[in-house]
This record gives C-alpha cells, structure tokens and sequence, in this order.
C-alpha cells in the first residue's frame, strides 16, 4: 500500500523521463488527475487521460519532450503525509526564479502556485517542479 500517492505518481513521472519514455500508466485517483491536469497546463506533461472501468481504472500521462530533452528535469515533494505545509498566500515559494511551478492544494481545487497568488488563496503547498 502505497502511503503517499502523490509522491509516488511524481517519482513515476520523473523515472519515466530520465529513463525516456513516453507515457506512464498509474492507478487512477482523482486528486492525481488534477495534479497532472495541471501539469500538463504547465508543459511538462503532453496529455491526461483515465481509461478502465470504475474498479480499474487508470490514469495515462502522455510525457513531453523538447528535442531530446524532457520537459520536467526535477520535482521537489514538499508537504508529506507526516509533514503538512500550509501556505498563505504571501508564503507560495517562486522556483527558481519564475522558471519552476509550485503546485498548491487550494479551498477552490488544484492550482499553480501564480495562480493561487493571483486569487489570493493559499493551501497546502503539495510540490515543486521545474
């Protein structure tokens, strides 16, 4: 049993790249999807789909690269099943100066973190990416 399914699914992810493949197949959740829905908004991924039934159903991430090179170089879990992070909204990390993504679970639903300064909502900061 997997304890952090976000954790896992963003491992997944960024194994997938460096070994060079082209999609990754996960079990479906529907917390995972807006996270990858949200990457995909980004750039770092190419496509989002869930395929199945309801009991197995599945989540396929289609992964982006530009040239030879993968669209996600790194990915930086930051609040933990052991360790929530909660945010303001003055407290939403930039990464690496503006060239990452800051992925924040908001009252309004999965946000980057620009946007969540933009609305003025802060949450709980689930990852970095860049």
């Amino acid at each position: 049993m997997v304890s952090d399914p976000i954790g896992d699914m963003l491992v997944q992810i960024k194994n997938a790249y460096m070994a060079g493949k082209f999609a990754v197949v996960l079990p479906y959740s529907g917390l995972k999807e807006s996270v990858a829905k949200v990457l995909k908004d980004e750039g770092y991924l190419a496509s989002v789909s869930n395929s199945g039934d309801r009991v197995k159903k599945t989540l396929e991430l289609g992964l982006r690269y530009e040239g030879a090179a993968p669209a996600l170089t790194d990915v930086k879990r930051k609040s933990k099943p052991g360790l929530r992070i909660y945010v303001s909204s003055d407290a939403i990390p930039t990464v690496i100066g503006g060239m990452g993504s800051a992925i924040v679970s908001t009252p309004q639903g999965i946000m980057t973190g620009k946007q969540a300064k933009k609305k003025h909502i802060g949450g709980e900061l689930l990852c970095e990416v860049w």
